[in-house]
């Protein structure tokens, strides 16, 4: 195969050694030899500069290096994931996330998994950023979907997506005619904030004290469904992720106040316990969601 004389040429560039490559690949030096002039043969051009002390790469080897690796690492992938369609998948797999996560994300992505994999026993615990961490570190959970930030040295952090937090209040709010809102009429508003602990409440905390803005009061709420129900009934104003008002602002129940300047997206993330041995149902699962994952909310 092409793959294996890839491997070869792959080898004896990083070993600059005929030898050492064989060596590895558990090839004589021959064999090593016959596969580099098969591809030399096959490009129509020199790819290695030999000489008794080591082996450098030709320009045009270089160019083939830099392909093929990229080919070698799509066709390992392609093997990885042929691999996954044939091999049987049991177990169970007990998740956590937080609210805008697990109420609005999270389900759609289990539906395709359990569509593939009806054999693995799907769980779901539903709480606040805080209270995923520390489930997912008491290895009540085996995987964790958090809006925000944690530096825990104990947990593998890997990138989800992005999320786009947007101001909203209700359509007949004062400021909901506005085509723009500065940030001085957001002096004194009635806020509606989510419990601390929450990672949508960390993002408002912030926003509230880099704006320097006071709050004429503010109303707590510790969902997600809550926090909604409550602006669009005209309590006050939040700070909400576009995944949870989508519907609402469609419909005009809810309307957007646009800052002048745009507000930073955050970041979802995923955490896991670090560990040398992950079940199969945990490491498919994330594998289907790395390759299936939107960097930025888009639907």
């Amino acid at each position: 195969m092409i793959t294996d004389a890839m491997r070869v040429f792959v080898t004896v560039a990083e070993q600059r050694h005929f030898s050492r490559a064989g060596e590895l690949l558990n090839l004589s030096q021959p064999g090593v030899s016959l596969h580099i002039r098969n591809l030399e043969n096959e490009l129509g051009s020199k790819l290695l500069h030999r000489s008794p002390k080591e082996v450098r790469l030709t320009e045009a080897g270089a160019i083939l290096y830099k392909h093929a690796k990229q080919i070698l690492a799509h066709y390992e992938e392609a093997g990885r994931e042929i691999q996954l369609l044939q091999d049987e998948v049991t177990g169970s797999l007990h998740l956590g996330a937080s609210f805008t996560i697990g109420e609005y994300i999270l389900p759609g992505r289990l539906a395709e998994f359990a569509k593939q994999y009806p054999q693995v026993n799907l769980q779901v615990t539903i709480g606040n950023t805080e209270e995923i961490i520390a489930a997912v570190k008491a290895n009540v959970l085996d995987m964790g979907f958090i809006e925000g930030e944690t530096g825990d040295a104990e947990l593998d952090i890997i990138p989800y997506m992005k999320d786009e937090m947007i101001l909203v209040a209700a359509s007949g709010h004062p400021l909901a005619g506005a085509l723009t809102t500065d940030y001085d009429l957001l002096q004194n508003q009635i806020w509606v904030l989510r419990e601390p602990g929450s990672g949508t409440r960390a993002y408002s905390d912030h926003f509230l004290q880099e704006g320097s803005l006071s709050a004429k009061r503010a109303y707590v709420f510790n969902s997600s469904q809550g926090i909604k129900e409550a602006v669009a009934a005209g309590l006050g104003i939040t700070l909400i992720s576009r995944w949870i008002v989508r519907k609402e602002l469609a419909s005009g129940e809810i309307a957007e106040l646009r800052v002048r300047q745009k507000l930073p997206d955050r970041d979802f993330l995923i955490i896991r316990r670090k560990e040398n041995t992950v079940a199969m149902a945990n490491r498919v699962f994330m594998e289907k969601l790395l390759l299936s994952k939107e960097n930025k909310f888009s639907e």
